[in-house]
């Protein structure tokens, strides 16, 4: 996609310093600060989060105004990631939120996106675009997630060895080796771990390989080829408020008597082509294998069974070309075309008491995303920037039923979506310190094939489950100093036919349109020197996130507030005090069941030294350090009543960097 693709981050951030030249580059020819950007968007080195086993996505999302990152401790379902509230609905996964690893989707063409399938070793920078600009993105309401990588600049060998309770040990071994012209990199890590409940082991392997090379003086190419294996991932549940307050460490009876568990095989390919004259293409294949044991036997002939055995195949295509208008005032104009395939070939078993019994489900499932897309950069002046966007996306879904017996007829479907989305923003610089910015746009969200396949009266695809469309504004400011760097922001985004959980009952969920949902909020991020040796970053979110009828959407926290205070102590060394505060969650649409609020505290230390030829870096970090008891995550209308997903206790984690380079 145009934007994704070009919308790369730069910054000059370091372990003792605030970003003065932060660059943002909306086209590839023509670059910005941060300053002239008309939208809201953040950025982090990843160097500046707290370090860590790096085995959870909300690792790398923390302190970024906007992001409510849920971490379940449960291997078996990946982080929740939602923005401006956007993606709350999601019972595994992420949904309503774009995720990105330079430029290449990890998104899926229906709206559906995993983070158990990124290295995150890899990213050096993460970027959030939250607002009007995300809308462009096609398939998506609340936003863009992306992360980037470094490109090698020297030959080196890396080894990492880190440990935490729970016998948890991970390794990562990788080496890269760089000539004139090429680089390459190879990383395998291995991930074991009891987790923190009972019935929460895991096993996971990652390889990845990277291959950098210039084409000619104007081109690169770069190759990306990913395997991602997790053989055994146990599932321990969601526990009722009462069993969560009664025990928040233990296992609900079901997930041991049906032996609740996955296993998930992710491998991905990719190569993009990038030009210096304005010009980019980027073509992907994948495959992704999942078996999945629910807790219940699921022997309904019209249940579709509660043994997923998912077998899927995606490809895709986004190309995009930059040309500069010979004009007095600066214009640049992308044109770009996005094509994306799913198939989903999915059986359904009954389940045995946690072993495999009769089919209850076969069917095959295809999903197309086709779009054209146009961006607009204007600086009619030097202290004006205007921003605008126009994509059409249409998105078909398809299901072949191939499990026709008496008791359960042919549900075979399909169904058509298509949408126009804008926006245009406009940023004026005050000064060489303070800018403001305002932006408007039009967004739609589909369904995944995944929350289409089940209603709670019929069997077959669920095509009375429609897009959802909204219209969002905001405003802000920004101001950045040699000391300090802050942005504010108002937004207010309105929906209609929201698509929301309806019934969600054992890992089987059900959706449907709501009518109107309303957000309002504010956001505040600061980052700020306040001494060669201490530096303080916060972000803060005000969400206001109802339907209607003035009931909360389930699943969106209210407040949130992240602080982290850095004291560099000597040279390469730092320690840091984190503070988590997060707002009570609704888990249910008719707000009768409450997650509480809760504050958690966090030190990290980190350092660094010279032993010969290598570099030696450990790092210890205490989470929970008062060992508050907290819900990490609620599932949404959870008709069985097990809502609360518990919170990982008081946890000491360690682990040790060596680094050669020549």
């Amino acid at each position: 996609m145009f934007v994704s693709s070009h919308l790369l981050v730069l910054s000059t951030l370091a372990s003792a310093s605030v970003a003065v030249d932060e660059v943002i580059v909306v086209n590839q020819s023509r670059p910005r600060t941060a300053l002239e950007t008309p939208a809201s968007v953040s950025n982090r080195n990843v160097d500046d989060q707290p370090s860590g086993l790096r085995i959870d996505a909300a690792e790398l999302l923390k302190g970024l105004a906007g992001v409510q990152a849920d971490s379940r401790a449960n291997y078996a379902q990946d982080t929740r990631i939602t923005l401006r509230g956007f993606g709350a609905r999601s019972a595994f996964g992420v949904r309503g939120v774009i995720l990105q690893l330079d430029g290449i989707p990890l998104t899926m063409p229906d709206g559906q996106a995993q983070t158990s399938s990124i290295l995150l070793d890899e990213p050096q920078n993460v970027q959030i675009i939250r607002g009007p600009l995300a809308t462009i993105y096609g398939n998506s309401a609340g936003g863009m997630i992306q992360w980037f990588s470094e490109h090698p600049d020297s030959s080196g060998l890396r080894f990492d060895a880190m440990f935490g309770d729970n016998a948890t040990q991970r390794q990562l071994v990788q080496g890269e080796w760089v000539t004139d012209g090429n680089a390459v990199r190879l990383t395998g890590t291995r991930l074991r771990t009891d987790g923190p409940r009972e019935h929460n082991r895991a096993e996971r392997d990652q390889l990845a390989l990277r291959w950098y090379h210039d084409v000619t003086d104007s081109i690169e190419m770069i190759v990306r080829l990913d395997d991602n294996y997790a053989p055994f991932l146990q599932d321990p549940g969601s526990l009722t408020p009462e069993d969560w307050l009664a025990d928040p460490t233990q296992t609900f009876a079901g997930a041991m008597r049906f032996n609740t568990r996955k296993n998930i095989h992710h491998q991905q390919a990719s190569v993009s082509l990038r030009s210096t004259d304005g010009w980019h293409v980027s073509t992907w294949k994948g495959w992704r294998e999942i078996e999945q044991y629910l807790p219940f036997p699921g022997t309904d002939i019209r249940g579709s069974g509660s043994v997923i055995d998912l077998r899927r195949s995606f490809i895709g295509i986004d190309a995009s070309y930059d040309y500069d208008w010979s004009l007095a005032t600066p214009l640049t104009t992308t044109f770009g075309i996005h094509h994306a395939e799913q198939d989903d070939r999915r059986f359904g078993y009954t389940n045995n008491f946690g072993e495999r019994g009769d089919l209850r489900r076969n069917e095959l499932g295809e999903v197309t995303q086709q779009a054209v897309y146009t961006l607009w950069d204007w600086q009619p002046s030097e202290q004006l920037t205007l921003l605008g966007g126009l994509r059409y996306s249409e998105v078909d879904f398809a299901v072949d039923d191939y499990f026709i017996v008496a008791e359960n007829p042919d549900d075979s479907g399909e169904q058509r979506q298509h949408a126009w989305s804008w926006s245009l923003g406009a940023n004026y610089a005050l000064s060489g310190q303070w800018s403001v910015f305002a932006a408007r746009g039009n967004g739609f969200e589909t369904a995944t094939l995944t929350e289409m396949a089940y209603s709670n009266t019929e069997t077959g695809l669920n095509t009375n489950l429609g897009a959802a469309y909204n219209q969002q504004w905001e405003i802000g400011v920004k101001w950045q100093t040699l000391t300090v760097q802050a942005q504010l922001t108002a937004f207010g985004i309105d929906t209609t036919d929201e698509i929301v959980v309806d019934q969600s009952i054992d890992g089987r969920t059900t959706y449907t349109n709501a009518g109107l949902t309303k957000r309002d909020g504010v956001e505040l991020e600061v980052n700020w020197l306040m001494h060669d040796q201490w530096q303080w970053r916060s972000a803060a979110t005000l969400l206001s996130a109802e339907y209607a009828s003035g009931a909360r959407l389930p699943g969106v926290a209210e407040q949130q507030i992240y602080s982290q205070l850095d004291w560099n102590y000597r040279p390469q060394q730092r320690l840091s005090l984190i503070t988590e505060y997060r707002g009570d969650v609704a888990a249910t649409d008719s707000n009768d069941v409450i997650a509480p609020s809760h504050t958690l505290w966090h030190l990290n230390w980190r350092g660094s030294y010279v032993l010969g030829d290598w570099q030696v870096s450990p790092w210890l970090n205490l989470h929970n350090f008062t060992d508050e008891t907290y819900v990490g995550s609620v599932v949404v209308n959870q008709g069985n009543g097990r809502a609360f997903e518990p919170g990982v206790g008081r946890e000491l984690q360690f682990g040790v960097q060596f680094n050669r380079r020549w």
